[in-house]
């Protein structure tokens, strides 16, 4: 994943770090930790532009890197990508199908990513939004359980796919699955597509915008601010006359 715009010192002075991550497990955590905790998941391209997302890869860097934006999966991972081939880390881009609040079957829209890092797989996903991953997955034995923060996320096969759960109200709730056939980048244009207009995707039917910390996550759903703390959870109702300040406030996006 190339972008002639991408450098890897303006990338790590987005995400807050100082120092370059080896290409080793410890080094994985440490980058996906800071872009996650830096850089929203977001659509306002979708709902305030009325526009399909660009995968145009010198696009994305200028939106998130320069910009300072945010944005959803193919946006985020494919920034992850650069930051990866730079630092020398192999990885594989996958397609997954989300799971998370849906009845009826979808197709495989969402991105993650398979990185390699001491010999080992991991599963790295910076862009499922509300519940998604906080650092990477070990592949190497499943099932596995992970605990991340305030989190717990389990991964397992299931049907000859791999399954993300999280732990949520006292039972397991599936996210998505996937298995490790790869994709290119070309191949995620028709999802893309599809994310960024039909009707019955999440992100034209909702504003979004959601940043994590390290024990929290913030959320923005059209007109409610929703905090998720180890202490509980707090609501509260944004006019709309100062949507765009708390968005700006909260989570650094100015539109």
């Amino acid at each position: 994943m190339h972008a002639k715009n991408f450098t890897l010192d303006a990338y790590l002075k987005r995400i807050g770090l100082t120092e370059k991550p080896a290409a080793t497990r410890a080094g994985l955590q440490t980058l996906m930790r800071a872009q996650l905790y830096a850089v929203p998941f977001e659509n306002a391209d979708v709902w305030h532009k009325k526009m399909i997302v660009s995968l145009i890869p010198e696009e994305i860097v200028d939106k998130i890197v320069t910009q300072g934006r945010g944005g959803y999966c193919y946006e985020v991972n494919g920034l992850f990508c650069m930051a990866l081939e730079a630092l020398g880390f192999s990885y594989t881009m996958l397609a997954a199908r989300p799971r998370f609040n849906y009845t009826e079957r979808r197709p495989k829209t969402h991105m993650v990513l398979r990185v390699e890092a001491e010999g080992e797989f991991f599963l790295c996903d910076l862009g499922f939004g509300g519940y998604g991953l906080r650092e990477p997955v070990n592949l190497s034995s499943l099932p596995i359980e992970a605990v991340q923060g305030p989190d717990r996320f389990r991964v397992s096969l299931s049907q000859g796919e791999y399954l993300l759960q999280v732990w949520l109200e006292g039972a397991w709730a599936d996210l998505y699955s996937f298995d490790l056939n790869p994709q290119e980048w070309v191949d995620y244009t028709l999802a893309n597509y599809f994310n960024s207009t039909a009707t019955n995707t999440i992100f034209t039917q909702k504003r979004l915008a959601i940043l994590q910390a390290p024990q929290s996550r913030t959320f923005l759903i059209d007109n409610e601010l929703k905090r998720i703390t180890l202490e509980g959870v707090s609501v509260e109702q944004v006019p709309e006359e100062d949507y765009n300040k708390v968005l700006a406030r909260e989570f650094g996006i100015r539109l």
